[in-house]
C-alpha cells in the first residue's frame, strides 16, 4: 500500500494516520464490519472501560486480518467510533491499538468519530476497517 502525506497538509499525526492511502494495482478490497468489544463467546469485554473495550475491538480486527491472511499494513482505511468522546480518550484508544498491533500499527487513512451511542448502550468503541488484500 502506498501512503501519502503531502506537504500541503499537516504531518502532526503522520505517525498514526496517512492523509492518503492507495491500494496496490490489482488488490482486492475487503470491508471488515465494525468490531465491538465482544469476544468469540459473545461476552462483552471491558465493561465501562474505553481502553479495555478498544483492546478487544483491535484484537477482533487483528483476528479478522489473520483470517484473510492479511497484515495490519494492508489496512487501507480505519474508522473508530467512540461513545462520549473527550480529547483525553485519544491516547487511551490509540494506546490500546498499540497494545494489540505493536510495531505493526496500521498507518492508513483514518477517521475518529465521536458518537452519542452505538447499537447497544454498553458498547463504547467500534472499529471498522477497509483492507487491501495482498
Amino acid at each position: 500500500m502506498e501512503t501519502l502525506n503531502p506537504p500541503s497538509l499537516t504531518d502532526a499525526f503522520s505517525h498514526l494516520i496517512a492523509h492518503i492511502a492507495i491500494t496496490p494495482p490489482g488488490a482486492r478490497l475487503a470491508a471488515v464490519s465494525g468490531q465491538v468489544a465482544i469476544d468469540r463467546s459473545g461476552q462483552l469485554i471491558g465493561g465501562n472501560d474505553h481502553a479495555a473495550q478498544a483492546r478487544q475491538c483491535f484484537g477482533n480486527v487483528l483476528n479478522a486480518l489473520t483470517t484473510m491472511k492479511a497484515d495490519p499494513k494492508d489496512i487501507l482505511q480505519m474508522k473508530i467510533y467512540v461513545v462520549r468522546h473527550t480529547p483525553d480518550l485519544v491516547p487511551v484508544i490509540f494506546g490500546a491499538g498499540a497494545d494489540i498491533f505493536g510495531e505493526k500499527w496500521p498507518v492508513c487513512a483514518s477517521t475518529w468519530i465521536g458518537v452519542e451511542t452505538l447499537a447497544l448502550p454498553e458498547w463504547l468503541v467500534e472499529i471498522e476497517v477497509l483492507v487491501a488484500l495482498p
